[in-house]
């Protein structure tokens, strides 16, 4: 059995993971910014492939389409499958095209709407063939995808973001990337509710560091840089996150950042939350599913899970790996997905 790498090519990380004879050998996660400039793109695409070494096979997916670098979704397609067969620069390169499974690179121009951000999918069929009834949630740094499964089938009913946004399937709340004051237009600040300040003050990740569910300093979780440029550190999240309230650092005592930083928090999960109801109220879940979290915010999943009475389940105990490969492997589920589901 060949060796294979699995390609998940997003706006923010290149992700990818490599299975040789069946078992998962290597996880890599670059960070990359092609609505900067292209060319990070390509770095992060030949960094990871030194990395990884050589493989007769390679399986792409992606999200970059999305960056605004590209004209069009349709082109950023296009573009990126590209960029991708010219830098893996090997003869057996598949794209991901969701329910149509894996297409050529000459087949990409009538199918850029299956093959545009269907890396969801990717992981969804790998949790499929493991559990028959599920409610798969992956909580990347950017976003978390819903999906159902059902019958040890893929249940979603939306395919492309715009769908999945409305059918509960899609939220735009990551672990560390993003605004904390896009859930909530005001918050309890030092016993005031206090309207939020809406610029880009501050990180999902300074949120985390404040609440201790990420480390200082740069990690897979948060490889984004910081607002303002400066530390990765609490105190300096304290700071960016208080600017928020129009306040600073010093005019709150370490509750009271705690205490504002968990409201935002409980915000985001009340938004992934009113998803969830979503999915139920069209009897999408079985009412005995587990839930099954993947994505460096897998410990927000287990919470929701116990927040919901359900059971949940990790996604690296559903790969044949040692404990710290899963782990990475768990945090790029669709990078993992297309290695895995070849064999």
């Amino acid at each position: 059995m060949s060796a294979v790498i699995g390609w998940d090519i997003g706006g923010a990380h290149v992700k990818a993971a490599r299975a040789d004879d069946g078992r998962l050998t290597a996880v890599v996660q670059i960070a990359c910014a092609p609505h900067e400039r292209v060319s990070s793109l390509e770095q992060a695409l030949r960094d990871a492939r030194t990395t990884l070494g050589d493989a007769e096979r390679h399986r792409v997916t992606m999200t970059a389409e999305l960056s605004d670098a590209f004209e069009s979704r349709a082109r950023g397609v296009i573009a990126v499958a590209a960029i991708a067969a010219r830098e893996i620069g090997v003869g057996d390169v598949l794209f991901y095209a969701g329910e149509r499974g894996f297409i050529t690179r000459d087949d990409i121009g009538g199918s850029v709407d299956a093959i545009a951000s269907a890396n969801w999918r990717a992981s969804a069929e790998l949790v499929a063939r493991h559990r028959a009834e599920a409610l798969f949630i992956d909580i990347g740094s950017t976003t978390t995808d819903l999906t159902p499964i059902c019958v040890g089938r893929v249940a979603s009913i939306g395919a492309s973001d715009a769908e999945r946004l409305a059918y509960g399937e899609l939220a735009y709340a990551g672990f560390s990337r993003g605004a904390p004051q896009a859930y909530a237009a005001h918050a309890s600040v030092a016993g005031r509710w206090t309207p939020l300040v809406n610029e880009t003050f501050a990180s999902m990740a300074d949120l985390r560091r404040v609440l201790g569910d990420l480390p200082e300093g740069e990690t897979d979780a948060d490889l984004s840089p910081t607002a303002d440029g400066r530390a990765k550190t609490i105190a300096a999240s304290r700071a960016r996150l208080v600017r928020l309230a129009g306040r600073d650092a010093a005019e709150l005592t370490e509750a009271q950042h705690r205490a504002f930083a968990h409201y935002l928090a409980r915000a985001q999960l009340r938004a992934i939350e009113d998803q969830i109801a979503l999915l139920e109220s069209r009897d999408a879940v079985a009412l005995d599913a587990p839930i099954v979290g993947a994505g460096v915010g897998r410990k927000l999943v287990a919470r929701l899970a116990q927040s919901q009475g359900r059971a949940f389940v990790d996604f690296s105990e559903l790969i044949v790996a040692r404990p710290a490969l899963a782990d990475k492997a768990a945090n790029c589920a669709p990078a993992t997905a297309l290695a895995l589901l070849q064999l």
